[in-house]
């Protein structure tokens, strides 16, 4: 038997680590201990590591600059996303549909909303269903006014993250816009950017399967899709 095996093994599943600080590591995914934790916010890591990354966050350092665009991220593996952008590699396939995404949460996203109608997330207040436990929480803010994203700014407040971002970039000018290289129309998300380059390029990727129209957004399909089924999206 493996001498480092036998030394550092993990007495729950049995993992075995040639370290024995791995093993210290990976002993916190079964106790759930987190024992570092951000002074600014309060979350809570089981690794120093991800805690340094994470504290980028709030002193705006972004060491990873893209090569093509010069944008910069606080994580490698944002800059890793973004640079699809620029070569159009699309890795994460639809199995249903053979669609691509450059992102695995837009194809989770993608399978959630166009091919599931599974909602397994229960509001409190109003009993309605939701796909996501994001979405869930945000629509929960709604019944109590809850404003727990603050600028750092000035003193407004915000009930989601978006709104919070797309206020740092009106008001305070902080963030990146991303701009159409054909009419100049800003946009606060990447992914805006991309549907109106659509409607420029006449690109419908969004085909109903119920009947022959084609959509350039998802929100426009998924309205589409409501007509169709007696059961409407919430959002």
């Amino acid at each position: 038997m493996d001498v480092h095996c036998s030394k550092h093994k993990c007495a729950e599943c049995g993992k075995c680590f040639s370290r024995k600080l791995d093993l210290t590591v990976h002993m916190r995914s079964h106790s759930g201990e987190k024992p570092f934790e951000c002074t600014v916010c309060s979350k809570q890591f089981t690794q120093s590591s991800n805690l340094a990354t994470h504290s980028r966050i709030h002193s705006g350092e972004k060491p990873h600059k893209c090569p093509v665009c010069d944008k910069t991220f606080s994580h490698s593996g944002d800059l890793v996303r973004h640079t699809r952008i620029h070569t159009g590699h699309k890795p994460c396939k639809c199995s249903l549909c053979d669609k691509r995404f450059s992102r695995s949460s837009d194809l989770q996203r993608h399978e959630r909303y166009v091919h599931s109608n599974s909602r397994s997330y229960d509001c409190f207040y109003c009993r309605k269903m939701f796909k996501s436990s994001q979405e869930l929480k945000c629509h929960v803010n709604t019944h109590t006014d809850a404003k727990p994203y603050s600028c750092r700014h000035c003193s407004d407040c915000f009930s989601q993250v978006g709104q919070l971002k797309v206020h740092l970039l009106k008001s305070h000018n902080e963030g990146t816009w991303f701009a159409c290289h054909i009419c100049q129309k800003k946009f606060c998300y990447s992914s805006h950017l991309k549907q109106h380059l659509c409607r420029h390029e006449a690109v419908k990727p969004y085909v109903c399967s119920e009947c022959p129209k084609r959509f350039c957004t998802e929100g426009e399909f998924k309205r589409h899709l409501s007509l169709h089924s007696d059961t409407r999206f919430m959002w």
